[in-house]
């Protein structure tokens, strides 16, 4: 099983080689691909150096998978390339997510879509994933009519820059801004570009990712992300309405059960999730869990995960493990 990370010096993409290790994957051999000014660089795996090479090297060696964080238009450019040679790429960028010719994964939602002629699959949005975690066994008891989510967003979603600019503020350095204000102290209602319709492409991301992967177009979902000075983790304020009424010992029941969920929710002694108990794990946290008395059969919860792991890097490393062990690869 040959294996090539596509941008394997970010921060996913360093998350990527870490859970490879930390999972045991099963691989033969392992390609290290990043931008031309990185090739020729060494990263450290498994106590050996591996040497960057660029894509067309990578393409060349015909890699079984490649597991791609390197932007849209990398993801645009190059996936349909591995494609033709028979690689099946798992891309975490927002290149291929609402295309109608692929499947949008979340492994424990709905990797059971997944064929062998699936060779581009598209990794859901961080912020998505944690939502769809904890509202999939919901929805499947209780059916979905609308969600009202805000999130609270961490810098290392925008990425290493973002990462820099809030350890620069705290220091009182000055630096590059990856925002058009200072985050440190603060919190900015705005991650990625505003749409026309005044929202921003991560607002509009919840709406639409959501409907696709829980396979429901009529699931209303409204959105507010903010970006706030966390150096990891994202936390969501979640208001769910369902068509059918609930209990909430049961709606508990179901979400411990459900595999990548732990249910923190013991406010006698202030157990609750926080992105600094996330930080590093692979679980969804979900938490503050109780009915909206404003309107009937409403939920509000509280979910958090570390973005850069069940987000990003492990959702993808999920799904290769899931090609890997059904065969389809």
């Amino acid at each position: 099983m040959k294996i090539a990370i596509v941008g394997a010096t970010g921060l996913v993409g360093s998350v990527m080689l870490k859970l490879i290790e930390e999972r045991n994957f099963p691989l033969s051999e392992l390609l290290l691909v990043a931008s031309e000014r990185s090739v020729g660089k060494k990263l450290r795996f498994k106590g050996k150096e591996h040497k960057i090479i660029s894509i067309p090297q990578a393409i060349e060696q015909k890699p079984d998978i490649a597991l791609f964080s390197a932007g849209g238009n990398t993801s645009l450019k190059w996936a349909p390339k591995f494609a033709e040679i028979g690689t099946t790429v798992i891309d975490n960028s927002s290149a291929w997510r609402m295309d109608l010719s692929k499947k949008l994964v979340v492994p424990e939602i709905n990797a059971n879509q997944l064929t062998k002629e699936d060779k581009i699959i598209a990794n859901p949005n961080c912020s998505t994933i944690q939502m769809v975690m904890a509202l999939a066994p919901l929805h499947k008891k209780y059916k979905i009519k609308r969600i009202v989510v805000s999130t609270y967003q961490s810098v290392s979603g925008t990425g290493v820059k973002a990462v820099e600019q809030l350890e620069n503020e705290i220091l009182g350095k000055k630096g590059e801004m990856a925002y058009p204000y200072p985050i440190h102290k603060n919190a900015i209602p705005h991650c990625d570009i505003f749409e026309e319709n005044g929202y921003t492409k991560e607002e509009m991301k919840l709406v639409r990712e959501t409907q696709k992967i829980l396979d429901d177009r009529t699931i209303a979902v409204t959105a507010t992300a903010v970006r706030i000075p966390t150096a990891g983790g994202h936390s969501e304020a979640i208001n769910v309405e369902f068509e059918n009424d609930f209990d909430l010992n049961t709606v508990r029941k179901l979400l411990s059960d459900t595999e990548g969920i732990t249910v923190q929710d013991n406010l006698d002694v202030n157990i609750y999730p926080m992105p600094m108990y996330a930080n590093g794990k692979d679980d969804v946290f979900v938490g503050r869990i109780r009915r909206d008395g404003s309107q009937p059969n409403s939920l509000n919860l509280w979910v958090v995960s570390d973005n850069l792991r069940k987000g990003a890097a492990t959702n993808t490393i999920q799904i290769a493990e899931y090609l890997v062990k059904n065969r389809l690869v």
